[in-house]
């Protein structure tokens, strides 16, 4: 089971770059995009507000749980 980060999809529907985004929140370009391939193991909750702040959009809208084969 992962949890996967759909922060590219939502900077897509919202027409930003993530250059902008990283400007926006705070936060140097390099890590997010480390966060944006999902080379992290964790986001901090602040860190997410900002992002959901700036996007105008739901934690929710921004992960998505997968579940592997073997998982069930």
């Amino acid at each position: 089971m992962k949890i996967v980060l759909t922060l590219d999809v939502m900077l897509a529907r919202r027409k930003m770059r993530s250059k902008e985004l990283a400007q926006r929140i705070g936060l140097s370009e390099q890590n997010l995009s480390l966060i944006r391939t999902g080379k992290v193991r964790g986001v901090r909750f602040e860190t997410l507000a900002k992002i959901c702040d700036v996007l105008d959009c739901q934690p929710g809208d921004l992960l998505e749980f997968e579940r592997e084969a073997d998982d069930v």
